[in-house]
């Protein structure tokens, strides 16, 4: 029996603790707070002190932007898999840029995809990815963490499922925010369209496979975050299109929304690149723009050939 470390007991953790136990694993969880987690089968260790040494992964499932302060308490010897989407303020980085630079020695790789934390803690069938450059350490991590209903799929590029993981947050608020105002199904997958036309132009800039886009990573995770009613971030924007300032629309949505700290990086990070739908979301979410201003901005763009 191979021994998983999961690093954060929020509903993603859990679920990915659950996960992992149902795979045969033994499993540790780490939470800040050891009587505020969820129920969980009584296999499933608890711990409110990091894991040491002598597990064969660590399954980080921490907010990106607490991700640094973690992931540098961890021992460094077992292959690291990061659950977050997102990128971080101030350096602009990915999840796995933050572990090159704390542990540039241990192998990382992403688990992202089409998942809700619940289904996936009920065993309902689901897919995933794991992406790394290295093909023996993909398959390693997919034999650890998979089972019948949640299927993984290799994917060796890292960088497009980052990519992926952090846009979609910030395209399912302006989604949402689209559903609030009363804009209609036409207009929303019209935006989820040209999202997904954003983030191709995004993730072949800065290096990563445009065909990723079309997978579970890419397509299949924005559809899902942008139509779903269990993603806080659709729910954050369907908040803000009702016209709800923000702070009410987030403590409404009762979970981290990773878009919101993400669409001012994303845009910073694309350095140019034209991503209109994450620039409007980015200065909704700042005060720059109401929710108007950002509608007539997006309609107004100048016709041309798809």
């Amino acid at each position: 029996m191979n021994s998983v470390a999961v690093i954060g007991a929020g509903a993603w953790g859990s679920a990915l603790a659950i996960q992992a136990c149902r795979a045969g694993r033994r499993v540790t969880i780490w939470a800040r707070d050891k009587t505020r987690v969820r129920p969980l089968p009584p296999d499933i260790e608890i711990t409110n002190d990091l894991p040491g040494t002598g597990f064969d992964a660590h399954v980080l499932a921490v907010p990106v932007q607490h991700l640094r302060a973690v992931a540098a308490r961890l021992d460094p010897q077992a292959p690291m898999i990061v659950c977050a989407k997102g990128i971080e303020q101030g350096t602009l980085a990915l999840p796995l840029e933050i572990l090159a630079g704390l542990h540039p020695q241990t192998p990382a790789a992403i688990l992202s995809g089409p998942n809700f934390a619940h289904e996936i803690a009920a065993g309902l069938p689901a897919a995933s990815v794991i992406a790394a450059s290295d093909p023996a350490l993909r398959a390693r991590l997919i034999a650890l963490l998979a089972s019948p209903a949640f299927r993984l799929y290799g994917n060796d590029d890292p960088v497009g499922a980052g990519l992926g993981g952090a846009a979609k947050n910030v395209i399912a608020i302006a989604a949402g925010a689209v559903m609030g105002a009363g804009l209609g199904e036409n207009a929303r997958a019209a935006l989820i369209t040209r999202g997904l036309a954003e983030l191709a132009r995004l993730v072949t800039a800065l290096g990563g496979r445009p065909e990723t886009v079309h997978g579970l990573t890419g397509l299949g995770d924005l559809l899902l975050t942008c139509t779903g009613g269990s993603s806080r971030n659709y729910r954050c924007g369907v908040a803000l299109g009702r016209g709800e300032p923000l702070t009410q629309a987030v403590r409404e949505s009762a979970g981290v929304i990773e878009g919101i700290a993400t669409a001012p990086a994303l845009v910073a990070r694309a350095r140019g690149i034209d991503l209109p739908i994450c620039a409007a979301v980015a200065g909704l979410v700042a005060g720059r723009l109401t929710l108007e201003d950002a509608i007539v901005t997006l309609l107004t763009r100048p016709m041309r050939d798809e």
